[in-house]
């Protein structure tokens, strides 16, 4: 008897140890479908002058202070589901010596220079008429992988293209960043732009992680905001 006490006693301390260890090593996806539809909400909340309807997509924008958009849309070509969509001003990467180009086909539209993300699969079925909060957390639950949590800054992503990102503060009353533009800076520098001659924009290093999971800095383009002070 007390043999079989010990073993259930031994099994019990391994299972509450994984336990612990699982809880202690919490996959940040995780942290990802428990906050980041909140914390986006909050962030549409604080600034509802600057949330609207896109005409040209159909689907729902936030418009920066000084006018740089982070667009999410259905698309409605067949195979795909949605658009991410980032458009900036092109003028600061113009006078700091960009050839637009030089630039992939595309990302020039006038004045202003455009990234897409078009995500493959099924088009929803889900009526037009559809909340910005409905939209993201239609993304969120069909395309989990665009959205990414940055531990250094305490900020959600969601990618568009390659290196490119719109992030929000998990927690905008402790966060001085409540939205920011991210923008790789490799096509810019081989379309002609000296990165450290864009105004407006910040270029510096970035710390994240690499495929392996091992911490790496990365050179950025910043474009952060403080919407609730």
């Amino acid at each position: 008897m007390k043999n079989r006490i010990a073993v259930i006693i031994s099994a019990s301390i391994v299972i509450f140890g994984l336990l612990i260890y699982t809880l202690a090593t919490t996959d940040p996806t995780d942290v990802i479908g428990n906050r980041s539809i909140t914390s986006f909400n909050a962030v549409l909340s604080a600034m509802p002058g600057y949330v609207g309807k896109d005409g040209a997509s159909g689907g729902w924008a936030i418009t920066s202070p000084l006018g740089e958009r982070f667009i999410w849309g259905r698309n409605t070509d067949p195979g795909k589901s949605y658009d991410l969509t980032l458009e900036f001003d092109m003028k600061p990467f113009l006078d700091a010596g960009l050839d637009p180009e030089k630039l992939p086909e595309g990302m020039v539209k006038g004045d202003k220079i455009v990234i897409v993300s078009e995500l493959d699969g099924d088009r929803p079925a889900d009526p037009d008429e559809t909340s910005p909060q409905e939209l993201f957390s239609e993304i969120l639950r069909s395309k989990r992988e665009y959205i990414s949590y940055h531990t250094a800054l305490d900020h959600f992503g969601i990618k568009i293209g390659d290196g490119n990102v719109f992030e929000w503060a998990k927690d905008m009353g402790t966060n001085d960043k409540d939205i920011v533009f991210v923008l790789d800076p490799a096509v810019f520098i081989e379309a002609g732009a000296d990165p450290e001659k864009v105004e407006g924009w910040l270029y510096a290093k970035v710390k994240t992680m690499d495929g392996s999971g091992r911490p790496i800095e990365i050179y950025k383009f910043l474009k952060p905001y403080n919407i609730v002070e």
